[in-house]
Parts: C-alpha cells; structure tokens; sequence
C-alpha cells in the first residue's frame, strides 16, 4: 500500500492527491503564486485547503533559472511564517517544506513539528539533510535535477532521459534508506536540466519511475514545457496543466504538485472515476 506518514496522520496514496504550492518569495515564476507576506498566505491556504489540498508545499527560495540567492536564515523566516500560518489555521494539514538546506529543515521541523521535507537536490546541495529527515521520522522527496538552478539548462544532455532519471533516483533512494528515512516520494524534476521535447520523453517513460516502488510526485504546473509549446504565458497554462495532470496520473503519479487546486482535485476525482467505470 502506497502512504506516507506525518507525525500522527497517514496520507493513503492508493487514490491520488493534490499538493498545494504556496510560495513565500518575491520572484517565482508564476506571479500568482507568490504570497510574501501573512495576509497573503492566509488567503492562499484557506483557499487551497477549501478547493480539497492534501498537502501544503511551502517555500522560501525560488529555484527558477536565475533567481537571486536567499540567505539561509532569510529562506528560514519566509518559510516559518508560512508554516505559522498553517499550523493556526489548519493544525492537522500535512506540511511540506520546499528546501534543500539542512538548517532550514531543522529549523522548522524543531519549531513546528512533523512535515514532509521536500528536496530538489535530493541530498546533493547539503549531505545533512537527509540525516534531518531521519532523525525527525518525517517523510522526504527526492528530485532529480543537475547542476543548480543557475546552470541546470547547460546539463541536458541524456542518451534515454527516463531512463537515466530513473537509475539516478533508484540511488538516491538507496541513499534515502542508509540514512534511515522510513518515507521517501521521488519527483521526476519536470523543468530541471531538461529541454522541452525531453520533459515529454520523461513524461512518456515516468514508468520506469514508478517502478522503484515509491510514491511519485509530479510538477508540471504551468511550467515552460506548457508556455513554450503554445507560445502564451505561465500566466495562460492552466490549461495545458490540467491537460498534463490528467497524463501524470495515467503515467502514476500519487502526488500533483499544483498552482491551481481546484482544477487539479477536479482532475483527479475524474480520473479516480475513469479508471474505476473506464475498464482500464
């Protein structure tokens, strides 16, 4: 059975679920995510959570091509006021934690509790944050990326980029295990040193992925491989999302990292029904 566990609440992943993005910076890449400061995050997170989120991801550090570096404790602040948010207003809301810092980590799992960290390193950027995870009992997500967000789009080239996706999150899976993390969900790394026609291959091969045996998380929420194919903005995908989404879950993703909740929860319960009525 595919779950996660969060401190004391279990998330069943037989059925899939929605990840709601909340982003507490100044320069994401898709404006309307951005919610610098409380009111704003409120606003987001009782919005998400009413349109049927599972999961509320949160982050301090854009990892767009070219953002500008955070300082450690300056990602810290943003995203503890977030989390403070959260934990007011929703108090049993699974929490993920979008960092790849071992102190940012740290610090918010000591001052709040159980979440889910959420890695786009996967242990590559800070050694010590798997070691963080394991010693919090919480569950951690491993993307596949190379390189930095600064200078990831220069590493793109692959032979079979599922495949070589999937043996590079088969170890650090196996990294994941040695240091003691009981939960781990493995995120492709859609946008990541990829170019477009790439992201459609991984997103042909994601079962090669799913066949480590973990859950999955996919990211295609308005992303470049969406704006770029239709000539429009991250501001005009949402429709190309919801398109996507609905191939995520055919391929087996568990997890829909999303912008838009509504329309992703409204994808899935479609879904749910056409592989329950579909004979598929």
């Amino acid at each position: 059975m595919k779950t996660i566990r969060v401190g004391g609440r279990t998330l069943d992943l037989r059925r899939p679920v929605v990840m709601a993005i909340v982003n507490v910076t100044p320069d994401s890449f898709f404006a309307g995510s951005r919610t610098p400061e409380v009111r704003a995050v409120r606003e987001r997170v009782r919005r998400a959570v009413a349109e049927g989120a599972s999961i509320i991801d949160v982050g301090g550090y854009s990892s767009r091509s070219g953002a500008a570096d955070v300082p450690p404790a300056e990602e810290l602040r943003r995203v503890s006021l977030a989390v403070e948010v959260i934990r007011n207003e929703f108090p049993e809301m699974p929490v993920s934690v979008d960092t790849f810092r071992a102190a940012v980590a740290e610090g918010v799992l000591s001052r709040f509790g159980p979440c889910i960290v959420n890695d786009i390193s996967a242990g590559e950027f800070d050694a010590d944050i798997m070691e963080v995870a394991a010693r919090h009992g919480v569950p951690y997500i491993a993307m596949h990326m190379r390189g930095t967000p600064a200078d990831m789009q220069g590493r793109t080239a692959y032979g079979d980029v599922a495949e070589e996706v999937a043996a590079y999150l088969a170890g650090r899976l196996e990294a994941a295990r040695q240091a003691g993390i009981r939960d781990v969900v493995l995120d492709p790394g859609f946008g990541f040193a990829k170019t477009t026609e790439q992201n459609y291959e991984l997103l042909a091969g994601m079962g090669r992925i799913t066949a480590l045996g973990c859950p999955v998380l996919a990211g295609v929420s308005r992303k470049s491989m969406i704006y770029r194919v239709l000539g429009i903005t991250p501001e005009e995908s949402l429709n190309g999302t919801t398109a996507l989404g609905w191939e995520c879950l055919r391929q087996g993703a568990d997890i829909l990292r999303v912008h838009d909740v509504a329309q992703a929860v409204q994808t899935v319960r479609l879904f749910d029904y056409y592989r329950e009525h579909g004979r598929i």
